[in-house]
Formats: structure tokens, C-alpha cells, sequence
């Protein structure tokens, strides 16, 4: 005869019951002290940040409501009534249709330009050291210095272009008086003066492509133009998406060459330019270039906020 032992009571099965609620972090000493820690470091970027970028572009929302003349003690609340003139005028087509021609062209040109230049100093070749520092100098040079000089160059009078065509039998086309050539040279000089800074970013970009994936297509028969077209491409897309905002954003704001070379804006009124003629210059309208600025903000923001949540998810990290 067996005898049945009963079951310890340690060892009864317990129903599953209630899932019990996380429990919550404790204000500690640590976390106290890492907490001030950082709030000292960056309550100060905070606060200049919202004094020196915020503060300003509240400001400057507020003034594109006023009918203001720079200087004037009083001005008078317009409501958008600067913004509806700005777009039922003629100029509003005109600044914006420059605009787009010039950030399309100097961005595709800069990003095209560079990429080539990238892969020539890419070679393994002598003297690619010298050839780097020299197409990057111009991009850090003053735009002033560069626009002085250039603007030398294409002088249809005395200017260094003017020399050479006469040498030629040759006139020289009126560059500065003329509007749709003036905007030729000034994308031509902005080219010339940012295609480097895309050259050396995309040239940072080809040296950190994976080598034996290249070898490894090259083996399997794979020739130089295809190895580009299929492979560094996309490996270089998340370069190219890099390059695309920050250039963008930049021709947008591109302000001394065109203050330098084209002074009256003629054929060259962007929008950045055209704020500052009807703040500083004959018009001395300061609420109706506030609503420009506040157009080219609003601009920027959708530029960004599309590029941030389109374009990026097309780009292949690896």
C-alpha cells in the first residue's frame, strides 16, 4: 500500500494574477545631480538660441503686419496686407521664377560638378594632394573678395574676359547690364566657389565605400561605369541627401556675391536680395520686407520638413 505525500506547501501552483505596474523611477542623488549637470550645460545654448534665432523670427513675424518705414517711430497695423500685395504684384512671379532658377542650377551644378571632381581626385595618381586643396580654396574665401575679382573678370569693358574675346575679334556681352546674362555669371561665380565644398564631402563619401565589394564586382566582370552606376550611387546616397539640404539651403540664403556683382538686383532679385532692396535700399518699406523674409522662411521650412520625411527614405544606409 503506497501512501500519497500531500504537496509542499512552497510548491503550490499560484494563478497567474494581475500584471503588476512598472515601477517608478526614483529621484535619486544621481539623477538629481545629473539632471542639474545638464541643465548647466545646455541652459546657456538654450537661451541664446531663443534670444538670438527665435526671438528674432517672432520679431520679424510680427513687423510683416505693420506698415513700417525703417527708422520710423510709429507704424501702422496692416494685418497680411503686405503679403497680399507681394503676391498680386508683378514682381512676385519675376523674384520667385529667379529664385528657383538660381537654387536649381547652382545646387545641380555645385552636386554634378563635385561629384566628377570627386572622382577624378579619387585616382591614384601624384599631385592629387595640391589638386584638393585647390578646388576647395575658393569655398573659403570671402564672397566679397570673390565677387571683386570676378567681377573684374567679366568687366565687358576693361575686364579680363573682354581682353580675350577682342583678341578673337570678339565683343564682350554686357554681363552686368544685361538681366538674364547677369544672372548667368552670378551662378557661374556661386558654381565655381561652392563646387568644391561638394567635391570634398563626395570625395569623403567614395573613400569610405566598402573595397572589396568593388573587387569583388570588378572580379565578376563588372567595368568601371557600371561599378558607379550600380553600386557607389546608391552606397553615396545618404553624401548626396547630406549635400542636397545643406546646399539648398544655402542658395537659398546666398546674399554677397549677388550684393557685389549685381547691386540693383537686375536679373538677380531673389528673394533673400529682394527683402534686403525694400529694407535698404530706394524703398525703405521694412514691414513689407519682413513678409518677404517670412515667405522665404516658410520656403526653407517646407524645403526641409519634405526633404526630411520624402526624400530620406529613399537614402541606403549602410
Amino acid at each position: 500500500m503506497t501512501r500519497q505525500l500531500a504537496p509542499h506547501p512552497s510548491t503550490k501552483p499560484t494563478k497567474p494574477g494581475p500584471a503588476t505596474a512598472p515601477k517608478r523611477r526614483r529621484w535619486t542623488q544621481r539623477t538629481r545631480r545629473d539632471f542639474f549637470v545638464f541643465l548647466a550645460l545646455a541652459l546657456p545654448n538654450l537661451v541664446l538660441i531663443a534670444v538670438f534665432t527665435y526671438r528674432p523670427l517672432v520679431s520679424n513675424i510680427y513687423y510683416s503686419t505693420l506698415d513700417w518705414t525703417l527708422g520710423s517711430p510709429s507704424a501702422t497695423v496692416v494685418g497680411i496686407n503686405n503679403y497680399v500685395t507681394f503676391f498680386t504684384s508683378d514682381d512676385a512671379s519675376k523674384v520667385l521664377g529667379t529664385t528657383a532658377i538660381f537654387t536649381v542650377v547652382t545646387v545641380g551644378g555645385s552636386m554634378i560638378l563635385g561629384l566628377l571632381i570627386a572622382l577624378a581626385l579619387n585616382a591614384k595618381v601624384r599631385g592629387t594632394t595640391f589638386a584638393r586643396s585647390a578646388v576647395f580654396a575658393p569655398y573659403v574665401l570671402s564672397g566679397v573678395g570673390v565677387g571683386l575679382v570676378w567681377l573684374f573678370i567679366f568687366d565687358p569693358g576693361y575686364g579680363v574676359l573682354a581682353w580675350l574675346l577682342r583678341g578673337i575679334g570678339q565683343q564682350s556681352p554686357q554681363w552686368i547690364n544685361d538681366p538674364q546674362l547677369s544672372l548667368v555669371m552670378v551662378i557661374l561665380v556661386y558654381v565655381w566657389k561652392n563646387l568644391g565644398y561638394c567635391a570634398v564631402v563626395y570625395l569623403a563619401g567614395l573613400q569610405s565605400l566598402p573595397q572589396d565589394v568593388m573587387e569583388a564586382a570588378s572580379l565578376d566582370g563588372a567595368n568601371g561605369f557600371r561599378r558607379f552606376i550600380t553600386m557607389s550611387l546608391p552606397l553615396l546616397s545618404p553624401t548626396t541627401f547630406f549635400l542636397l539640404i545643406t546646399s539648398l539651403l544655402s542658395s537659398l540664403q546666398a546674399f554677397d556675391l549677388i550684393r557685389i556683382m549685381t547691386p540693383l538686383g537686375t536679373g538677380t532679385s531673389t528673394l533673400i536680395y529682394e527683402a534686403y532692396l525694400q529694407a535698404f535700399g530706394a524703398f525703405n518699406r521694412a514691414g513689407y520686407s519682413a513678409a518677404i523674409s517670412v515667405i522665404l522662411f516658410a520656403i526653407l521650412l517646407v524645403i526641409t520638413v519634405f526633404q526630411l520625411r520624402f526624400v530620406e527614405r529613399k537614402v541606403h544606409y549602410s
